[in-house]
């Protein structure tokens, strides 16, 4: 019989509708809404890309139609019904076209991180069931030939460049996937996400036609996203397509309403973000913590060469949008806000690419509270959303409408939230339910029954709390929490946060701690990034430099200050670590030893994950050295 979730690929679960769900239209499968979307906005741009730097573009109805024809390929390469299609690859049309291509031809889109090791793309292939694998380049087709052996399911055809697959279900006739379309049900599986697999092996994440299609109506409603009527949305995508709410922000959306994705250049992350954002002008802008905290050193740098003037004229529009009242952004009577929109805010949104974007939205990590407070005070209200993998993307959603710093917003309309074993505090584990939950974990039924309980009710592991106008602020991960030898619940983000702010020239920082006498802390400082390899280098930014200048020292590399522990910077950072400690909520809360490690954190280093979130775990697996030398 149906359940509310299911473990099999090819099983159905029972939709998660409450009695009275006004607004919401009836539900869809991913081709319908594709159907849809080419009957509502045919003729308009759908997809632009760079080529030989001139932007080309692909209208809905053409974009349609691409995907036909990579469904009937992926149909004559012998694509199984729910066997996965496995992508491998930075944005790109490409990638859009066999996400869909796979979906119309009955198969289930599973997106590979490209930073993944062969080892790691092994497991995925193998767990999802890919029949067929899009690789971006050779570099990507060497890793998975290193695997091949191991890949029995993967068709034993041989390898064609795009145009020739795209032509390989020429002798498919429309008639059979149109068949194949119309069987699609919308509480079956359509999309695998995979989790980080942080501690052991990554798990499937099964979602619906439903859970994708309801949840991009949802966000479009609470968001007051406009579909398009002359004038596009526009979004730049840049970040993982293989994480979840990338794909809800530039595939499924824009689909409800029409929007214009434009595709950055593979190394947007590594230096050319800002000028494609100046090209593009999107609507909305997705990132992530450390995106926004790159974007904040840039502006923070430019300011650094302006004139006495400027620089005053600067820090005076920040204090007055700091204390403007989000009612009063626009009216008529608050002059102050006015000027300081027209002499700086305007013009910092317009150095970004900015000046354009209605939603600014931060995902994947909690945004440190001085850089949300940096841009609030420069008129970019950063909307935090949270959700999980498991619930489809986005749970809550923060909007100019309904904004409050540091929350996360407001759950999505019709869904419902639960707070669980709440403390005197009002903190308990975040509980959601609606029809966003996921279907359940790939051949996991064991784990899937550790998260869904038998109402529906998905436990997301995170614990927060919910303030009198319903806003939600997540205060840590339950996983995360430090508890000490003596029996103290530490969590470790807030203080995390909070040295990072204190100490200009820290990067990361990472509270250690777990069944101690006592908090330590690993730090590593702000560096100069290999822009071709995106690995961190030993030599300081100009942030760190103008740090370590200011106190007298001429340190300028990381090595210089960890080798002679460099007595002024080692000084300073003490002195920050010692006023973070007065901020502490008891004794058991101060951090006693800290250390600085000799490299900042990597996606490449394994440290951080594709959407750059620390991987707590197995940052103390490789630093268990150093973390063991606190305690001798």
């Amino acid at each position: 019989a149906p359940r509310l979730w299911t473990t099999c690929r090819d099983g159905e679960v029972i939709l998660r509708m409450t009695k009275h769900q006004p607004g919401h239209e009836t539900p869809m499968t991913i081709p319908q809404l594709f159907q849809e979307a080419v009957k509502r906005f045919g003729a308009y741009p759908a997809l632009a890309w760079k080529s030989k730097r001139k932007w080309e573009t692909l209208t809905f109805t053409q974009y349609y139609e691409e995907c036909r024809k990579a469904a009937r390929a992926l149909i004559k390469l012998g694509l199984q019904r729910f066997h996965g299609v496995g992508i491998l690859g930075f944005n790109s049309v490409e990638w859009f076209i066999a996400a869909m291509g796979s979906i119309l031809a009955g198969g289930l889109c599973v997106g590979i991180y490209s930073t993944c090791s062969a080892d790691a793309c092994q497991f995925v292939i193998t767990h999802a069931k890919v029949n067929i694998l899009v690789v971006e380049n050779d570099e990507q087709l060497q890793k998975i030939l290193s695997v091949k052996p191991y890949l029995a399911l993967l068709s034993p055809a041989t390898q064609p460049g795009w145009d020739d697959f795209m032509e390989l279900g020429n002798s498919v006739p429309d008639a059979q996937l149109d068949q194949i379309i119309k069987s699609q049900k919308v509480n079956q599986c359509a999309v695998l996400v995979y989790t980080s697999g942080t501690v052991g092996d990554p798990t499937g994440v099964m979602l619906s036609h439903d859970n994708i299609t309801w949840t991009a109506g949802a966000v479009v409603k609470d968001l007051r996203l406009p579909a398009t009527s002359g004038k596009q949305e526009r979004v730049l995508s840049y970040l993982p397509l293989s994480h979840v709410a990338t794909q809800m922000i530039d595939i499924w959306i824009p689909l409800k309403i029409g929007s214009l994705i434009h595709f950055a250049q593979p190394d947007a992350l590594r230096g050319t973000l800002i000028s494609t954002l100046k090209e593009v002008k999107p609507t909305t802008f997705l990132g992530v913590p450390r995106i926004w905290e790159k974007l904040q050193e840039t502006i923070k740098g430019r300011v650094g060469n302006f004139s006495g003037f400027n620089k005053k004229m600067f820090l005076w529009a920040k204090t007055t949008g700091l204390n403007v009242e989000a009612p009063e952004r626009g009216s008529p009577g608050s002059m102050n806000y006015h000027v300081a929109k027209k002499l700086v805010f305007n013009k910092v949104r317009s150095s970004l690419g900015l000046d354009h974007c209605h939603s600014f939205l931060s995902v994947a990590a909690p945004l440190s509270q001085d850089t949300s407070e940096f841009f609030l005070s420069l008129d970019i209200p950063i909307g935090e959303s949270y959700g999980l993998s498991e619930s489809s993307g986005p749970h809550s959603v923060s909007s100019r409408a309904n904004y409050r710093p540091l929350s996360c917003g407001k759950p999505l309309s019709s869904c419902k939230n639960m707070l669980l074993r709440e403390n005197q505090d009002n903190v308990g584990e975040v509980c959601m339910w609606g029809r966003h939950v996921f279907m359940g974990y790939l051949d996991r039924e064991d784990a899937t029954m550790e998260v869904v309980d038998k109402e529906g009710w998905l436990h997301s592991g995170d614990v927060g709390f919910m303030d009198s106008q319903g806003f939600l602020y997540i205060t840590g991960r339950i996983k995360e929490l430090i508890i000490t030898a003596a029996g103290e619940n530490v969590a470790p983000f807030p203080i995390e946060d909070l040295v990072k702010t204190t100490i200009p020239i820290v990067s990361n920082a990472i509270l250690v701690g777990n069944r101690a006498a006592f908090l330590s802390m690993l730090l590593t400082l702000k560096c100069e990034i290999d822009q071709v390899s995106g690995e961190p280098l030993d030599k300081l930014s100009w942030q760190a430099i103008d740090f370590c200048q200011a106190l007298g020292s001429q340190a300028s590399t990381v090595s210089e200050i960890v080798d002679s522990k460099d007595p002024l910077v080692y000084a300073a950072i003490q002195q920050g670590i010692d006023a973070v400690n007065k901020e502490a909520a008891s004794s058991a809360q101060r951090i006693r030893k800290w250390a600085i490690l000799r490299k900042d954190f990597s996606v490449r280093g394994g440290e951080l994950g594709p959407t750059t979130k620390m991987r707590r775990y197995l940052i103390t697996q490789k630093y268990k050295s150093q973390i063991e030398s606190f305690y001798l």
